[in-house]
């Protein structure tokens, strides 16, 4: 199926973090401007991550984790405490799972490993833009290992906070659906869903919606996707 949209909506603003200039090219081929997106800039190094965020003003920051001098997560970090920082959608090996936790516990929307179809690419990051959050469901069950492992002993309170329709919204953030895919799928708004979710930050002391997908699979919400291929 294409995922080619004809619109006239502004394109998505892209900033791409990689230290290989052949990652860069193959990323910027994926993301097309028919397909609706717009390379505004390109990072060798995360170093240069905060002042390229201030003069391009992206939609979503793509970054690779792995860099020669300063790496995907210290620049996450960097980025996330900026004033209205862009959503940061980190790029992946399959191995890189501690790498990843630490990159959630710094700020990062999600992941989404690096020989992902460019359908799936295109996908998660149109989720993170939209609706902030995507974890790569290949690596997902083992990454929250790593995460909980590093997660302080005192865990939130169970889910007795939230209400039924709560706990619903929450179970479909955490398969990976959109605010619209919840709303069809519940048979409610897409504006009612924005306030589930909005109340299920603020009942669970969470900052977004990554952090709420973590908080499902830890509570047994959801179950992770085994973690191999």
């Amino acid at each position: 199926m294409s995922l080619h949209v004809v619109t006239d909506a502004a394109p998505t603003r892209v900033l791409l973090v990689d230290d290989q200039e052949l990652v860069r090219t193959g990323l910027r081929r994926i993301l097309r401007v028919k397909d609706g997106f717009e390379i505004v800039g390109e990072c060798g190094d995360g170093g240069e991550v905060v002042e390229a965020v201030t003069v391009t003003r992206p939609d979503v920051v793509l970054m690779d984790l792995r860099m020669r001098r300063v790496d995907g997560i210290v620049a996450t970090a960097a980025v996330r405490k900026m004033s209205a920082p862009p959503p940061v959608l980190v790029l992946t090996t399959f191995d890189d799972d501690q790498l990843l936790s630490a990159a959630l516990r710094a700020g990062a929307a999600g992941f989404i490993l690096k020989d992902s179809p460019a359908e799936t690419l295109i996908w998660a990051v149109r989720a993170v833009v939209r609706d902030g959050a995507y974890l790569d469901p290949a690596v997902t069950g083992r990454v929250l290992q790593g995460f909980r492992r590093a997660a302080p002993a005192t865990m939130p309170a169970a889910n007795h906070k939230l209400t039924e329709r709560e706990i619903d919204v929450l179970r479909a953030m955490a398969r990976g659906r959109t605010n619209g895919e919840i709303a069809a799928e519940l048979h409610i708004s897409e504006v009612t869903v924005k306030s589930h979710v909005n109340h299920i930050f603020t009942k669970l002391d969470l900052r977004d919606r990554a952090a709420a997908i973590i908080w499902a699979f830890d509570h047994g919400l959801v179950q992770p996707t085994a973690g191999g291929r």
